[in-house]
């Protein structure tokens, strides 16, 4: 078994939970939170009769990271340690592993799953578990997993329910939670408290030793004059205005700068207004200026062809004209897609922001460096769009720089699966690639290896991002550098962060100054407050959804308001999936290429995609039922709904519809529509 040492001020955060104290170790990125919670978890297990010991975290990496690199070496010569995931089986008898194992390492739904899972085998109860130490714990709040498992934990508490386990929480930084002064930042500090039933602890005695263990990089701010001219971006403004001229805007609304994110916002409302009042016309327009403006964005932060190619990537699925409105605007881009790629090819007018980046990475990159770094960008789109770039750069092939990119896991052209994010991280430890080009998935959690090189690159996040960016660099003298335009929004958040994160550490000091009887008074106050304000949004919820009958709503496409079928053809599977049952639905909608996901699920797997047979509008996928049922899975953000009092709703999340859709009943299902199955 491996030794298990651990620093002083390690000693000291921890101090407080070896008398089964609830608490959250607040510790910054690199400072061995984790090493600190397996040194907890093991003096639980040796003092604690039938300990059980449930490690939660917020992706499923983290599940195999924690097992292999902490738990498992430390504890696992004596305890049975167990990681368990959606990609597990042991996911689908959570309830007997609990019982059988030591320690547990799962992801927060699993757990969530299980506590509300009333079925042998599968259930847990809260009373079972004596440790719950709970991973990067400054997302619990509001809708957020691992705060649905904790208000299972306050509403037990509240009616004086025992055993309760005990709370362990590990956060480089809980944030302010939006608050720019010090009173509200202390509130959101103790709510984050209140949410966990715990106290915040820190070194005091052992800062010396963190600052020498943890040194913070050299910060640069790389900053870009405004470029001088912008032909490319001016012809797209111009085109916009065109649409702007051709459509009629609704009294009162205006619409604020081009290529801005309050524009996008301007534009998103406008589409709904259009598609409420069945105005085609506006709801398209607001659609493909919406596009524009991201061309504007990227154009902002990168190649001028990038830009160009996200538009003609989205007029090339343009196949069919349904009206005037779309001949007006598919029109308007054919005319202008060749001056926009003459614009686009111009280097004479290249992106400031790229020359100033290439420059911060060669300064730290050389033949003979041996660096290791992570560029982080907004969006998937924007890592491509890099790496691509990167790729084809001979200044940087030169300076041995070999990129990868490192997204999120998920499904589609620019997400990654598991295996590709565990290889690209390997390749990066070993050497084989350099400069991780990546988006929010490396800031926390993912074990990258300590970087000389942190640059942020047209990013607009927070604080808790921020701080988690920068603990990424962790290599002695490493620099943590911003390429932002002088003045420009990357800039003012990056300073509003510092203040914030001061801010942060000010409120944090303050709560801990509090003796402890006005600290527990305090949480008490805001768990009871939030138990009561769950209730009422809970009645909201209920009233709502019972607002209308699922007969008195119609569903309709969301580009050409063609009418889909009534709401009652819906059934709710598994408790996730809104599938139209009526063999009838399958007239409205034609299919495409198969879906392929990653993952595998146990009872259903994923068929055709399925568009509206007369827009092309996406609607969802096709999904294959205990191989009997062939089920229309449907995307509430692609379809509208036409009710009896407020008109045409749009919404994106099946969670806000206004009436009730009942369960899927499989037997239901083949009665109705295949009964020879049943008597198979």
């Amino acid at each position: 078994m491996a030794a298990l040492e651990l620093h002083a001020y390690q000693k000291e955060v921890a101090e407080r939970a070896f008398h089964k104290e609830n608490i959250i170790i607040w510790l910054p990125t690199g400072g061995g939170k984790t090493r600190a919670a397996v040194y907890v978890a093991k003096r639980h297990l040796e003092t604690t009769p039938k300990a059980k010991v449930v490690v939660l975290v917020n992706t499923v990496p983290l599940v195999d990271q924690h097992y292999k690199n902490e738990f498992k070496p430390h504890l696992g010569h004596d305890y049975t340690v167990l990681p368990v995931s959606g990609e597990t089986a042991e996911k689908d008898f959570f309830g007997i592993v609990v019982q059988e194992k030591d320690v547990v390492i799962c992801t927060a739904q699993i757990l969530y799953n299980a506590l509300i899972n009333k079925e042998e085998g599968k259930h847990v109860e809260l009373s079972d578990i004596t440790l719950l130490i709970i991973d990067e714990c400054h997302h619990t709040h509001k809708e957020a997993v691992y705060n649905k498992v904790m208000t299972c934990y306050l509403e037990k508490k509240l009616k004086g329910e025992k055993p309760l386990p005990q709370i362990l929480g590990l956060t480089a930084s809980p944030g302010t939670g939006g608050a720019k002064d010090f009173e509200k930042a202390v509130e959101h500090v103790l709510q984050i408290c209140a949410n966990l039933d715990s106290a915040i602890v820190s070194t005091k005695n052992y800062l010396s030793e963190l600052k020498e263990k943890v040194p913070k990089p050299i910060k640069k701010f790389a900053i870009v004059d405004e470029r001088p001219e912008d032909p490319f971006g001016d012809h797209l403004k111009s085109m916009m205005q065109m649409i702007h001229e051709y459509m009629i805007l609704p009294p009162n609304f205006r619409l604020r700068q081009l290529g801005t994110q309050e524009y996008e916002s301007d534009v998103v409302e406008l589409e709904k207004i259009g598609v409420k009042n069945e105005n085609r016309l506006l709801a398209q327009c607001a659609l493909h200026l919406r596009r524009y403006n991201d061309a504007l964005l990227i154009n902002d932060t990168l190649r001028m062809i990038d830009a160009y190619r996200s538009l003609e990537e989205f007029y090339s699925k343009f196949t069919r004209e349904i009206d005037g409105t779309d001949v007006f605007l598919v029109g308007l881009f054919q005319e202008n897609k060749v001056t926009l790629k003459i614009l686009a090819e111009d280097s004479c007018y290249a992106n400031p922001k790229m020359d100033k980046l290439k420059s911060t990475l060669l300064e730290q990159f050389g033949p003979s460096e041996n660096s290791k770094g992570i560029l982080f960008s907004q969006t998937r789109k924007s890592t491509h769009c890099l790496n691509d770039w990167i790729l084809n750069d001979k200044n940087f092939k030169e300076a041995g720089i070999k990129p990868a990119i490192l997204t999120g896991a998920g499904n589609g052209i620019t997400y990654m699966t598991l295996n590709e994010q565990s290889e690209t991280i390997r390749n990066f430890r070993l050497g084989a690639v350099n400069l991780l080009i990546s988006t929010s998935v490396a800031e926390e959690g993912l074990d990258i290896p300590e970087c000389n090189l942190v640059v942020r690159y047209g990013l607009l996040t927070n604080e808790i991002a921020q701080q988690q960016a920068r603990g990424r660099a962790r290599a002695k003298d490493s620099l943590y550098s911003v390429v932002a335009k002088k003045g420009g929004r990357e800039e003012r958040r990056e300073h509003t962060n510092e203040y914030l994160e001061e801010l942060t550490s000010k409120a944090i000091a303050k709560v801990q100054e509090m003796s402890p009887q006005e600290f527990y008074k305090k949480i008490a106050a805001l768990q009871k407050e939030a138990a009561t304000s769950r209730k009422v949004a809970e009645k909201r919820k209920m009233e709502k959804r019972s607002r209308y009958t699922a007969a008195s709503v119609n569903l309709v496409c969301r580009s050409c308001f063609t009418s889909v079928a009534p709401a009652s053809d819906l059934r709710l599977l598994e408790g996730v999936h809104y599938v139209n049952v009526n063999p009838d639905f399958e007239k409205n909608y034609k299919v495409g290429g198969q879906v392929v996901l990653e993952k595998t699920f146990e009872d259903w797997e994923p068929g055709r995609k399925i568009s509206c047979r007369k827009c092309d509008k996406d609607w969802g996928f096709e999904m294959k039922y205990k191989g009997d049922a062939l089920l229309p899975n449907l995307s509430i953000k692609n379809l509208a709904l036409d009710t009896p009092e407020e008109g045409r709703l749009t919404l994106k999340k099946w969670k806000d519809i206004p009436f009730t859709v009942e369960d899927f009943s499989l037997v239901e299902y083949c009665n109705e529509n295949c009964p020879d199955m049943l008597d198979d």
